[in-house]
């Protein structure tokens, strides 16, 4: 919500990540994923197509638009308080630039419906965390035992799609069903299914918490970027009981065989896990 207003104060105009970081996420330290990623939750949240924005858009290498128009909640009650404005943003699907008459009684009424909707589904979100949040200080006073997660474990989360317009979140979902393949391989190695780790794909969750319901001592993620002929994955390992990456790199293949490209990069990074969670003391 906190994203979406500060989007809607700026109507019209690009906010750079730089600037979100700093009016959003102002009081923590957070990496450009997060804004990445709470864009992502927002427009499924919004029913918002990136390829095609009615709310925002994606504007390359600046940052983002709010497209739609943004006008001041107009409290409808009979009587005097009917010229009252309460300030809650209202949204139409409009371009911010274009003079159009104000929206009908059906239009306010829908995003009326949308932004009620929309802060039912961010309190749900909430609740969860919290009960999960819950459980985790539950399960480590009645034993102790689960804090130390095995040595040779590992959970993948899913690669963030950040080509222009998000267009290959296919790829990036295939990278991250790759990794978990190839990983799940080796002998003594604990990875978790798919199911699982796409269960946290767009929901900020810190990686401890993320580790400990997988019981898992290391999370690897990653991200998916896209310039003209050439792709470039990136992938970093954490433990995640220090939240400390102990080793990132960064892979540039020729975007031909989509496959080739996918199994050539997860076999290295697989290799290289390996050495890097060996190498690693354990505790």
């Amino acid at each position: 919500m906190r994203l979406l207003l500060c989007l809607a104060n700026h109507v019209g105009e690009v906010v750079s990540i730089e600037d979100l970081l700093n009016q959003v996420w102002s009081e923590v330290t957070v990496s450009p994923d997060s804004v990445y990623q709470a864009v992502t939750s927002l427009r499924r949240l919004l029913g918002d197509d990136p390829k095609q924005p009615t709310y925002i858009e994606t504007v390359p290498r600046l940052g983002y638009r709010m497209v739609a128009t943004v006008r001041p909640w107009e409290d409808r009650a009979s009587g005097d308080r009917s010229s009252e404005k309460q300030p809650i943003a209202q949204t139409d699907v409009l371009p911010a630039t274009t003079t159009t008459p104000s929206p009908g009684p059906r239009r306010r009424i829908r995003f009326r419906w949308v932004i009620g909707a929309g802060l039912l589904v961010c309190l749900a979100l909430a609740v969860v965390a919290f009960q999960l949040r819950r459980k985790d200080t539950g399960n480590l006073s009645a034993s102790p035992a689960v804090v130390a997660q095995p040595q040779k474990s590992i959970a993948v989360l899913p690669f963030l799609d950040l080509t222009e317009g998000m267009k290959e979140e296919e790829f990036a979902d295939g990278m991250t069903e790759e990794l978990i393949d190839k990983l799940s391989k080796i002998p003594g190695l604990r990875v978790p299914a798919p199911t699982a780790s796409f269960y946290f794909k767009g929901k900020q969750i810190p990686v401890a918490e993320i580790a400990k319901t997988l019981g898992v001592a290391y999370v690897l993620d990653g991200s998916v970027r896209k310039s003209g002929a050439r792709l470039r994955v990136a992938a970093r390992l954490i433990r995640a009981d220090k939240a400390y990456v102990i080793w990132s790199e960064t892979y540039d293949r020729p975007w031909s065989d989509i496959l080739m490209v996918q199994d050539d990069i997860a076999g290295e990074v697989t290799k290289a896990l390996t050495v890097s969670i060996e190498a690693t003391p354990e505790h």
